[in-house]
């Protein structure tokens, strides 16, 4: 019971949670990328225009970051960098999709919003291909 109430942690422990929470988030997003890559020529015109983009351009954006993003997210290759643009498009899915509905249809995105922003701040951890790269 003590140690169910501790705040103390391994880094063992921590490197584990990471993988899990990279890994975790980045399968669960490359399917949102995925679908929306095979089905881009069907649905890149039907897409919200962002910020004076093209809706082929804000979409193509989506997919790079939902997609490709999440592959290195995955494999834990420039994660920091890796999670900005998915911090951007699930701020935009957040406030102009889903009109900023934390509570409702927003939920998803604020979850995954919450997740790279850890990660953004905490890294990939040492099970990653940074963290090999860093050793």
């Amino acid at each position: 019971m003590k140690k169910l109430l501790s705040v103390k942690y391994s880094p063992g422990a921590f490197n584990a949670a990471m993988l899990i929470l990279r890994t975790g988030a980045g399968v669960l997003m490359l399917s949102h990328g995925y679908d929306k890559l095979i089905h881009f020529n069907e649905k890149h015109n039907q897409f919200m225009s962002f910020m004076g983009m093209s809706s082929t351009v804000s979409y193509t954006l989506v997919v790079f970051a939902e997609f490709f993003c999440s592959v290195l997210l995955i494999m834990g290759l420039f994660t920091r960098l890796a999670t900005i643009p998915l911090i951007i498009a699930m701020s935009v899915a957040l406030i102009k999709a889903h009109g900023g509905d934390f509570w409702g249809d927003g939920e998803h995105a604020a979850l995954y919003l919450c997740t790279y922003l850890v990660l953004l701040f905490t890294g990939p951890g040492r099970i990653s291909i940074d963290g090999m790269i860093n050793k």
